[in-house]
């Protein structure tokens, strides 16, 4: 079977090597976290909102949504639940009444600011949380594409919510790997390559967008080719080092990390010599510069 490679599985590795063998090769359990079950909540609201006809899209109804979508997402996924049962300071155990009410609040707030961005009334997008896949040699990059628009004349608009706040000038060129891989996938599919990439962040209420162009997209199908080649001489090698930063302190396996303390499961042997030293992979992200 060809590998295969994600954005989330990418930024993983560039994160952490360690993080991403924890969380792909030994798919260790990771408890939901309350920012990314909000941010799927929201997900799944944008989504369903286009499901309404163009009249009913409004704010009102999208925060209607909240409740229910939540109701039906823990129904599928009753871990989620998890993220309301707040600790009693001094007790360890879980309130016996979680904040329902203010947890769907935090999503409305999100929901809201999405309608000061875009008017979905106005829209009507060509595909939702569309899965995307190509090949590149040795390898199939895949993805959900949040939301795909097609203008008349046939030019694709990629749309990515983000339900935290926009990066600093000096992040947004990894911000944008993201969107760059979906181009990337897309191109490499259906030979048409998006004009706008646009990430929406609703935390802070910015647009974050770029126009690609072919020489961009071909720079990073080398930058994901290096990093694969880097990927796969770590599960060869069995050298997945841990890159201690500021996101340690948010991760589910830190109690396993050599960095602080901790002591990894056995790795699995590696198969075969190494024949990618370290030194021949760029690590770049895509978009720092274009040969």
């Amino acid at each position: 079977m060809e590998p295969t490679l994600s954005p989330s599985r990418a930024a993983d590795f560039l994160t952490c090597p360690l993080l991403y063998r924890f969380r792909t090769v030994d798919r260790l359990p990771e408890p939901p976290s309350a920012p990314a079950a909000r941010g799927t909540l929201v997900h799944a609201v944008l989504e369903r909102v286009f499901d309404l006809p163009a009249s009913r899209r409004t704010v009102e109804e999208a925060v209607s949504l909240v409740p229910g979508t939540w109701e039906e997402l823990v129904g599928e996924d009753p871990e989620l639940a998890q993220v309301l049962a707040e600790v009693t300071p001094g007790s360890g155990g879980p309130l016996p009444a979680p904040d329902l009410d203010g947890w769907h609040r935090s999503a409305a707030r999100l929901v809201e600011r999405w309608f000061t961005l875009e008017d979905p009334s106005r829209l009507e997008p060509a595909e939702r949380e569309l899965y995307v896949e190509a090949s590149l040699p040795g390898l199939t990059v895949r993805g959900y594409v949040d939301r795909l628009d097609r203008a008349p004349d046939g030019r694709l608009r990629v749309v990515d919510y983000k339900t935290g706040r926009a990066p600093s000038p000096a992040f947004e060129v990894p911000a944008l790997f993201q969107l760059r891989f979906y181009a990337l996938a897309l191109w490499r599919s259906t030979g048409v390559l998006p004009s706008r990439l646009q990430l929406v962040y609703l935390g802070d209420g910015v647009l974050l967008w770029t126009d690609p162009t072919e020489r961009e997209v071909l720079a990073t199908e080398r930058k994901v080719r290096a990093l694969w080649a880097a990927i796969d001489l770590a599960g060869r090698t069995g050298d997945w080092r841990p890159r201690p930063s500021r996101a340690c302190s948010w991760c589910a396996h830190r109690a396993l990390c050599p960095a602080w303390g901790g002591t990894p499961p056995p790795v699995p042997s590696a198969e075969g010599p190494a024949v990618v030293a370290p030194a021949q992979v760029a690590l770049e992200l895509p978009g720092d510069r274009v040969p």
